[in-house]
């Protein structure tokens, strides 16, 4: 190893935490109808094992790069990959739904700090030339495990168990944990601040309370006491949250740059489209294989075509970005979002699997579409001495939104669930589980329109700087705008 470059070293060390976060973010949804089924589990509570990650993620994200800074990448880098390690390992051996969710949210904990330190630590350790190569090593997790996650959990929920999509991790942990210990070198920076402990406590916990209110309406109905009383204390919570952030010196989340109108409009565009991407990603395993019958390596084979999607059309999206501005292209992702999301209202018992992985497919090149122009525009009008606050505000609400997506349409699904007196995967309701499923891929496709309107906030003459041709050797978005939009787009 001592022939390699240290940079490259980081890059293969980062590759090992990236691959393992980027897998388990599409490997867990085709094992949830089996998880709801072994744990005698009710869509309410199954989908806070995606939920309970996802707020982790979100929660942890701002804090990772405030602890790298403060006590060294290097060992913040080896607690998150230990903690998603020993947190997989958890989740493979939970013995009830609570203690699989609770062990969701120390995985979160783990998977919320791996990326933005690992991404830090790459590019200080590759200069600015050359982050373009730093790129390619991202490419290839951030194309590779997404894409896989579905049809590996389908494979080992099937032939296996489903404890296997969490102890796939362990071994990739493992060495990414060795490589690590042995290889990298300490960095710290300096004149950190204090850590924003009240605007962690009240952000967490507004966030946890909001989600969980909305994840018990579906059942016990928004006019319920308990959801009521969860719902008002997470919103109160959120808005101290915001007037604590104004006044704080070193702030988690730096409230103030929403008052830069082109990131609040990309910021809204985002929470509109993540929130439809994982929410209807939530509930299509569940109607393939509870509704339909399909195995999980089937149902992982009909979902997987998004990502393949998502990839095609990055290069395309970054030409076309040049031409034609964000705003048009957004509007064009949204819309192909909703059109595409639409279909699902139509797709019954016979519906073709086949035309299911074409709408797949065509869902992910609309993302694609959407999230290539976003990544890049986002930060058109932010100051430098900004970028990694924005970074952080970015990146969790992407997570903050995929939580409620998920909370939201699970909770659609189970209110039609009740209104048409059927239960998952029963047969004797067969025909009111599939039209209850219809109604939330409905509820979904609404989220589409939303976010064409939101769209249109969106100002090219704001966003021109990154509209002008960069020298990268060939037409289109350099190599990190491409890695960082697929990354976004799995997210």
């Amino acid at each position: 190893m001592r022939r390699i470059e240290y940079k490259y070293i980081v890059g293969i060390v980062f590759v090992f935490g990236l691959f393992m976060d980027l897998l388990d973010l599409t490997i867990t949804n085709v094992a949830l109808p089996t998880l709801a089924h072994d744990f005698r589990a009710s869509t309410t509570t199954i989908e806070w094992v995606v939920t309970g990650y996802l707020l982790s993620l979100a929660v942890f994200i701002p804090v990772s790069g405030w602890a790298g800074d403060r006590f060294g990448t290097k060992r913040v880098f080896m607690f998150a990959l230990a903690m998603f390690t020993a947190g997989s390992l958890a989740c493979g051996l939970a013995w009830n739904i609570e203690s699989l969710i609770g062990f969701r949210v120390l995985q979160g904990v783990g998977g919320g700090m791996l990326t933005p330190v690992g991404t830090a630590m790459l590019f200080r350790a590759f200069p600015p030339a050359e982050r373009a190569a730093a790129s390619a090593l991202l490419a290839i997790p951030t194309v590779i495990a997404p894409a896989s996650g579905p049809v590996v959990g389908g494979y080992l929920v099937e032939y296996h168990t489903w404890r296997w999509i969490f102890f796939i991790n362990i071994p990739i942990g493992l060495a990414g944990l060795a490589f690590a210990g042995l290889l990298l070198r300490e960095e710290k920076q300096e004149a950190t601040g204090r850590l924003d402990v009240p605007g962690f406590v009240l952000g967490a916990g507004g966030l946890a309370s909001l989600v969980y209110a909305l994840s018990e309406a579906g059942s016990r109905g928004f006019g319920d006491a308990r959801v009521l009383a969860f719902g008002l204390t997470g919103l109160a919570a959120l808005g101290v949250f915001a007037l604590v952030e104004l006044r704080v010196p070193y702030p988690m989340i730096d409230v103030r740059l929403f008052r830069d109108k082109l990131f609040t409009a990309a910021n809204s565009v985002q929470i509109i489209a993540q929130g439809g991407l994982q929410g209807a990603l939530f509930l299509l395993p569940l109607f393939l294989q509870a509704e339909r019958g399909m195995s999980p390596l089937e149902s992982g084979l009909t979902t997987f075509p998004q990502a393949i999607g998502v990839v095609m059309m990055v290069q395309p999206a970054g030409r076309f970005y040049k031409s034609i501005g964000p705003r048009r292209m957004m509007m064009a992702g949204m819309a192909g979002i909703t059109l595409s999301t639409a279909v699902f209202y139509w797709v019954d018992l016979d519906t073709s699997a086949w035309l299911i992985r074409l709408v797949m497919l065509a869902r992910g090149w609309s993302f694609a579409l959407t999230l290539v122009p976003l990544q890049a525009a986002t930060f058109a009008t932010i100051k430098p001495q900004d970028t990694g606050r924005a970074s952080a505000i970015f990146n969790s609400s992407r997570q903050v939104a995929a939580s409620f997506g998920v909370a939201l349409l699970g909770t659609v699904l189970t209110n039609r669930m009740a209104h048409h007196g059927s239960s998952l995967g029963s047969q004797a309701t067969l025909a009111g589980g599939v039209t209850a499923f219809q109604e939330a891929f409905l509820a979904a496709a609404a989220l589409g329109v939303i976010g064409v309107f939101a769209a249109l906030l969106i100002d090219d003459r704001a966003a021109a700087a990154t509209m002008e041709r960069i020298p990268t050797g060939r037409e289109g978005t350099a190599p990190e705008a491409e890695s960082e939009a697929m990354a976004a787009a799995v997210h």
